[in-house]
């Protein structure tokens, strides 16, 4: 463990009071509440090939904002009147990501596109400064982050200053740019790559901030069913479809939380790397987990708007895929940080297909409803199969 100076930013790591999660970063997580309503409403908006594109891409960039916050938090002393300052940056420039979210392709190019390059340019600067006295290692991996970083900020300031088309084209690869920098080691000619035995993150730090994120999600899920029921007002059919978004909702809750937010916590804070465990299992593997509660929420919405008659295409897609993409996601996500594949997420994918295949033969309430029951299952046969497992650190395995 390193022992910080008294005039240094960095965490003290002396057990769990060195990585909890503080005050300030939750109050951070506050502008993410309203990130993750926009793309709900920007997805819902615009259902096309080119509308789930375009969603997608600024959901990847609001994402990495986030994440790449916790990753530096994780050093970072909360505590210390700098760190502060920095978070309250950070925080400003995710209002106005948020809020320029569902015309970023519009009229807010250039609002969107400066405050993702100033947030994450800035934050890699003052982790520079940061480690740079103390963990010479770890500043030299931000470095060659802030090398990436740059080359992508010259594709997401022209796509700001182009067409609409062009835009989505060149924003793509800047986005695809930051997603593979971690993937390669933020291998620079000159500065070499990175190694993941650099990146001494405090795992338990890590595990809860994105445990807190998926809670953030799934509680915005529920806010914007709410609102939607009070719109549609008191029917059976409403009523049976709050129910079923509600359960959805529940279960998606019970599959990440149950057993594996806790399994995963303890993989990475007995892991001789950690960072290798935090770059795959939370910085790639929570993008399919939160993308698909933002998605449910979507089919949520579609189902209480019209709940009788037979599913289009868009809404089975939706209400479907939403639930596939969550439980894919934490299906990989156990597997890289518990070794083993659930068979329980196998089972409830391959039930979700023939959801998706019958769509079109049902209503979007019973569709709802036939989705919200194979998340049940899935989250009662790995709670069932799992039961006194954890308990013996895993000594056994799901069947």
């Amino acid at each position: 463990m390193h022992a910080p100076a008294p005039s240094s930013l960095l965490r003290r790591r002396d057990g769990h009071a060195g990585s909890r999660v503080t005050f300030i970063e939750l109050f951070f997580d506050l502008v993410f509440v309203f990130a993750i309503t926009q793309l709900s409403h920007a997805l819902l908006a615009d259902m096309s090939t080119i509308g789930v594109a375009r969603v997608s891409v600024v959901f990847v960039a609001v994402w990495w904002v986030w994440i790449y916050t916790s990753w530096a938090t994780s050093w970072l002393d909360p505590a210390r009147a700098p760190v502060r300052l920095l978070l309250f940056a950070l925080m400003l420039a995710g209002v106005v990501m948020a809020t320029s979210v569902p015309h970023a392709f519009d009229g807010l190019g250039w609002p969107f596109a400066l405050a993702h390059m100033l947030a994450q340019c800035g934050r890699t600067l003052f982790m520079i400064a940061a480690l740079r006295r103390q963990r010479p290692a770890n500043m030299r991996n931000f470095q060659r982050i802030l090398a990436w970083l740059l080359f992508a900020a010259v594709f997401w300031i022209a796509g700001a200053a182009l067409a609409p088309a062009t835009r989505l084209v060149l924003w793509t690869i800047a986005i695809g740019i930051e997603l593979v920098s971690p993937a390669v080691a933020f291998w620079v000619p000159g500065l070499g790559r990175s190694r993941t035995t650099d990146w001494d993150v405090a795992g338990a730090h890590m595990a809860e901030r994105c445990g807190l994120f998926v809670i953030i999600a799934l509680g915005e899920t529920l806010i914007l069913t709410c609102v939607t029921f009070e719109k549609a007002g008191w029917s059976l059919a409403s009523c049976a479809a709050l129910l079923a978004a509600f359960v959805t909702t529940a279960a998606m809750w019970w599959i990440y939380f149950d057993t594996g937010a806790e399994r995963g916590e303890h993989a990475i804070t007995a892991s001789g790397d950690p960072g290798r465990l935090a770059r795959i299992g939370y910085t790639y593997l929570h993008l399919p987990i939160i993308a698909g509660i933002v998605v449910a929420a979507v089919g949520d919405e579609l189902v209480l708007a019209h709940p009788l008659g037979h599913a289009d295409l868009a809404t089975i897609v939706i209400v479907v895929g939403g639930a596939a993409l969550f439980l894919l996601g934490a299906l990989l996500f156990k597997c890289a940080l518990a070794g083993r594949v659930p068979l329980s997420h196998l089972l409830g994918l391959g039930m979700l297909a023939l959801c998706g295949t019958a769509g079109s033969l049902v209503s979007p309430l019973l569709l709802s409803a036939m989705v919200a029951l194979t998340l049940v299952a899935t989250a009662a046969w790995e709670t069932a199969s799992l039961r006194g497992v954890w308990s013996d650190r895993g000594q056994q395995q799901e069947h």
